[in-house]
């Protein structure tokens, strides 16, 4: 229970609801997203470690490919969820 409530959590959670917002707020096309999640996720583990080393960047790059999973896997669930709704007979 505590490895869900560390702040390693809280940021894939944060950063795949950023570019979840920034991906339905803005025009930018999909492919520019994972770049997007790359600076801001090496920016967190920056901010977060007060530093920049290696490690650092390894961290924010994690951070970057969890968020865009995450925001991939509820892109998926939303036209999922979307397509059941619409192939149903009324």
């Amino acid at each position: 229970m505590e490895a869900i409530l560390s702040i390693e959590f809280t940021a894939y959670v944060a950063l795949a609801v950023l570019l979840y917002a920034i991906r339905e707020a803005t025009n930018i096309p999909n492919r520019f997203i994972p770049i997007v999640a790359v600076f801001l996720g090496v920016a967190f583990s920056i901010f977060e470690s007060s530093a920049f080393s290696f490690d650092v960047l390894v961290k924010g790059l994690q951070y970057a490919l969890y968020g865009v999973g995450s925001v991939a896997t509820i892109k998926y669930v939303l036209e999922k969820g979307e397509g059941r709704k619409s192939t149903t007979p009324t």
